[in-house]
């Protein structure tokens, strides 16, 4: 008779790709980096991933990715058999784990060990590297940033803007500014990402919000939008003050919650206040170092972190900017004047984080 972990590594010594087709779903582990796997808008990204994209594709299943905190961790899991494949380059012990195109795999999933064998080619890796390191612009038709300044008006989307602001409270030119920031007022816009519309919604946040019209329709993304932006409110809802949260959730917004409590988490780690987006958002730009992304408080890993930085900082400038240019229809959104100004649509000094009601 067999002992209990006897049995369990008798199963686990018999799980090779025939299983990994039954289960529908292929494991992978790896650590996070720009090179191997990251987050951004939800959605997995990164030369690792990516290839792992392609040979899940190949097989017919699903992909799991799963990001260990350092390579010990992955060889571990992975003579665990709590992962299929380990996409991490790596030396393994002679006679435990076998290596295959840059990826390991325990030594007895044969099966799996030849199918990958079989499927990849060198040019894969070309190919994924390039869109990887250099992934396009949003594919867009920018319109003015200011469509009449002597009118006061935006953007031929104002009308909807104001509208859906206020049901959250916002100015609708801050939202405005975060429109032109997403897609430069193009309703056809779409990102390297994957993100669509007018305020670039990712098509898994829209079946998040049970979105049933055409995403690339204006009102349709912009309520979407808004709806988001409102549960990111309450996300953040530990932050205090209104206008204080701001930058809170176009960070998270842009880069994914995680990322911003992982920087909120480093704050505090240095012995900084974390509800002071002046000490966050230099923590964002440093998740894109391994010293810090890797940093055991971290748990979401490397972070694109220069790109939601000036995502932050460049709407918040231009809000600035359409505070003193266009008109506010809406007496619930109107700014109360500042104490270091008397007139409310007044641009401020370059820090664009104002301390003043929305």
């Amino acid at each position: 008779m067999f002992s209990d972990a006897e049995q369990a590594d008798s199963t686990a010594q018999d799980y090779d790709l025939y299983e990994i087709e039954e289960s529908g779903e292929l494991i992978c582990i790896t650590i996070s980096g720009p090179d191997t796997y990251f987050e951004f808008k939800g959605k997995g990204f990164g030369l690792q991933n990516d290839l792992a994209e392609l040979y899940s594709r190949h097989i017919g299943v699903r992909l799991r990715m799963e990001v260990a905190h350092d390579t010990a961790e992955v060889i571990s899991r992975l003579r665990k058999h709590e992962a299929d494949i380990a996409a991490i380059q790596l030396n393994p012990a002679p006679g435990t784990l076998r290596c295959i195109n840059g990826w390991l795999v325990n030594k007895e999933s044969t099966q799996l060990h030849q199918s990958i064998n079989e499927w990849y080619k060198p040019e894969f890796v070309t190919l994924v590297q390039k869109r990887t390191s250099s992934p396009a612009p949003v594919r867009r038709t920018p319109r003015p940033v200011m469509l009449d300044a002597s009118a006061g008006r935006i953007c031929q989307y104002d009308v909807l803007l104001q509208r859906h602001a206020s049901s959250i409270g916002w100015d609708w030119r801050l939202l405005a500014a975060q429109c032109y920031q997403e897609s430069a007022f193009d309703p056809h816009a779409v990102s390297w990402a994957g993100a669509q519309g007018l305020m670039q919604i990712m098509p898994a946040t829209a079946v998040h919000l049970g979105v049933k019209g055409d995403i690339f329709d204006p009102e349709t993304n912009i309520e979407a939008s808004v709806r988001y932006l409102q549960q990111l409110n309450l996300t953040f809802n530990d932050i205090p003050g209104q206008v204080a949260r701001i930058p809170y959730i176009l960070a998270a917004y842009n880069g994914g919650v995680n990322h911003v409590r992982d920087a909120m988490a480093l704050t505090r780690k240095h012995g900084l206040d974390d509800h002071q987006w002046r000490n966050v958002e230099d923590f964002i730009l440093k998740l894109s170092q391994p010293l810090y992304y890797r940093d055991p408080v971290v748990t979401s890993g490397y972070l694109r972190g220069a790109e939601t930085h000036g995502y932050v900082r460049s709407i918040m400038e231009r809000w600035a900017q359409y505070r003193g240019q266009a008109r506010n229809y809406s007496k619930a959104s109107t700014p109360a004047p500042s104490k270091r100004s008397k007139n409310p649509t007044q641009i401020r000094r370059p820090d664009f984080y104002p301390s003043d009601p929305l």
